[in-house]
């Protein structure tokens, strides 16, 4: 294996702000504690959480710069904590870290506590690997541990043409579920459905609930709501009574609650048993599960990532090739 250097490239924060803030620099790599795991990440995935805390969301707990973004990523194992047996040197694994203690993953290198990695199901190349912690873990957990959909329930997944929700389709159709989706732009629509969705519409231009309801006249079973506003208020008017309503902590803002509608919010878990579900459903799907990269950008254009994802309308995942010169 190569030598492990001392200095690494990353790109990180100096301070809060604008996309211009992130600045690429030389760093030191960290070195592993005893029960971490230093990666020489290969990809990073971009989230609209990363644009949030670079313009000044903390995400729990004091924030010191210089500070490197990106919560996930995938790589090579280039060194291991004394007291880590799970992996070897030269694995390839992906992780997810939120608030990493010792920097993130835009960067060369990233020492990340052992039970936030898992290796690299065969299915997943290191590039979709890289984009699929925070979208698969989120994903699973809210259709099985939170909505605990069942066969031949209706579901409509709300924001189904982001990162999250394009995964969610996919999980939701091997529980054998009845999808609606609700997409950004026909682009978004025209992917919902390539992935799995029985039927879609543009959240943005048409009425959700009325279409919803032609797809369940009595009304959905579960909604998984990724994103918020009056989008969101129109996803619980396609309900049913005793319908269960589930959306990741930051989807804001919430509609208040309805009598007979189970508002459920949650947070994505990263750990050993949760890596290892992720895992086994991605190896069992059938077809594989497709993980939309809509922008792929170098290290050192984190910055131009960063104005991408503040676009919006961004359908899949967004990036970063820690390797890559050029975009």
């Amino acid at each position: 294996m190569p030598t492990i250097p001392t200095t690494m490239r990353a790109a990180a924060i100096d301070g809060f702000g604008g996309p211009e803030v992130l600045k690429l620099r030389t760093l030191p790599v960290p070195a592993p504690a005893a029960g971490e795991v230093l990666i020489r990440i290969d990809t990073a995935g971009v989230g609209s959480w990363d644009a949030e805390i670079r313009g000044g969301w903390s995400p729990g707990g004091k924030i010191e710069f210089p500070y490197v973004l990106g919560y996930e990523g995938s790589g090579t194992v280039a060194s291991l904590g004394s007291h880590e047996h799970r992996f070897k040197i030269g694995d390839h694994v992906y992780a997810y870290s939120w608030n990493n203690p010792k920097g993130g993953f835009y960067a060369e290198y990233a020492a990340v506590p052992a039970e936030k990695v898992e290796l690299i199901p065969k299915r997943l190349d290191l590039v979709h690997a890289g984009a699929m912690p925070i979208s698969g873990l989120t994903a699973l957990q809210g259709i099985d541990d939170v909505l605990q959909l069942r066969r031949d329930e209706h579901i409509l997944i709300h924001g189904a043409s982001g990162g999250v929700g394009t995964i969610a389709i996919q999980f939701a159709r091997l529980r054998h579920a009845r999808v609606f989706a609700s997409a950004s732009g026909q682009d978004g629509v025209k992917l919902t459905l390539r992935l799995g969705a029985h039927a879609a519409v543009d959240g943005k231009e048409e009425d959700i609930a009325e279409a919803a309801r032609r797809f369940a006249p009595n009304g959905v079973e579960a909604v998984l709501a990724l994103a918020g506003g009056t989008g969101f208020q129109k996803c619980l008017d396609a309900t049913r009574k005793g319908s269960r309503v589930a959306y990741p902590n930051g989807v804001e803002p919430v509609p208040g609650e309805r009598k007979g509608i189970e508002m459920l919010a949650y947070d994505a878990v990263a750990g050993i048993e949760e890596f290892e579900k992720l895992n086994r459903v991605i190896m069992e799907a059938n077809p594989e599960i497709d993980v939309p990269i809509t922008g792929t950008y170098s290290l050192a254009s984190a910055a131009k990532a960063h104005e991408r994802i503040e676009e919006g309308h961004v359908l899949g995942k967004i990036v970063i090739r820690i390797g890559e010169t050029e975009l």
